[in-house]
């Protein structure tokens, strides 16, 4: 089990990262809410991580905050909730927020999230209840800090769209979300994070 990597961000296309560790450069798919505190390109980061092995793939996940990793953990054993529904819903909103979602029993928030149904929210809020009784607010990210890097596209709202398919939102909605909140100074950064929160709200 790959528990942790240390190494220079070389490459940044959401929702995946290339991470150089030594000569060995690793794949690894983060959420938005670790985009978002990501260095600068050739810096370099620390990721928690958690590899998913399927017959067809070996699939590394990485997250800023050890409370990120536990908590994309504890979704995974739920009913119905695979990895890349797991990813989504921690892209969408902090753990800290979903675990308030699961304590409210706020399941209409939790059904904008890309690919969570009503029955799916439901689920969520039963199955985990008990597990995040004891929920601390996050740790201090392990990420480096620093200003995000840009991402080299030739287009920040087609780059913005592209991690919103790769999140699980069909492309039609996120051409519509990233659309709706595009403006010709945004990076693609920027355009997902207010994407997202546009999703948020319908």
């Amino acid at each position: 089990m790959i528990g942790r990597l240390r190494g220079l961000l070389i490459q940044k296309q959401p929702p995946q990262l290339l991470i150089d560790v030594q000569g060995v450069a690793y794949e690894v798919e983060v959420p938005m809410t670790t985009i978002y505190r990501l260095p600068e390109l050739n810096e370099e980061l620390t990721l928690y991580t958690h590899l998913v092995v399927r017959d067809d793939a070996h699939l590394l996940f990485g997250f800023a905050e050890e409370q990120e990793r536990l908590l994309f953990r504890t979704l995974i054993k739920v009913n119905g909730v695979g990895a890349k529904m797991a990813l989504a819903i921690l892209s969408g909103m902090e753990a800290d927020e979903f675990a308030q979602c699961v304590r409210d029993g706020d399941a209409e928030r939790l059904t904008r999230l890309p690919g969570v149904g009503k029955k799916t929210a439901e689920c969520l809020i039963i199955e985990m209840r008990d597990r995040l009784k004891d929920w601390q607010n996050s740790a201090s990210s392990v990420v480096t800090a620093g200003e995000s890097a840009s991402i080299v596209v030739s287009d920040p709202a087609d780059e913005a769209v592209s991690a919103l398919i790769g999140l699980g939102y069909k492309p039609q909605e996120a051409s519509k979300f990233v659309l709706a909140v595009a403006k010709a100074e945004m990076s693609s950064e920027d355009i997902i994070r207010e994407a997202l929160k546009s999703a948020g709200k319908q």
